[in-house]
């Protein structure tokens, strides 16, 4: 299980950092969400460059993504992965599922 978070930049790009729950005790902190839901999407389905539309948790139930960035790299997800998105602003990333259909929980936060 991996607990990270997607950010931008000061270059307008998209960037991953890993938060070890170890290092960021904040994390173990209650967060305000608005809520939560779902989303299945297809097996090897592609979106190409995007923004997130709002910060939010997203964490992995079932498949695998592929989140690709502006250097070039790009990052696995699986199941238990947990992501928080806050890259709203700039390029933004890509998305691809594996080769299976993928299972995520969004979780919006109710405040940055």
């Amino acid at each position: 299980m991996k607990v990270s978070r997607l950010y931008t930049g000061t270059d307008n790009r998209s960037n991953f950092e890993e938060l070890p729950l170890s290092a960021h005790p904040e994390l173990n902190s209650l967060q305000e969400a608005k809520g939560i839901f779902f989303r299945e999407d297809t097996a090897a389905r592609f979106q190409g460059w995007h923004p997130a539309p709002r910060r939010q948790w997203v964490i992995i139930l079932k498949g695998e993504l592929e989140i690709g960035l502006g250097d070039g790299s790009l990052w696995k997800f699986g199941p238990g992965d947990a992501r928080l998105v806050e890259d709203t602003t700039g390029q933004g990333h890509t998305t691809r599922v594996g080769n299976e259909p993928c299972i995520c929980a969004y979780i919006p936060l109710a405040r940055q």
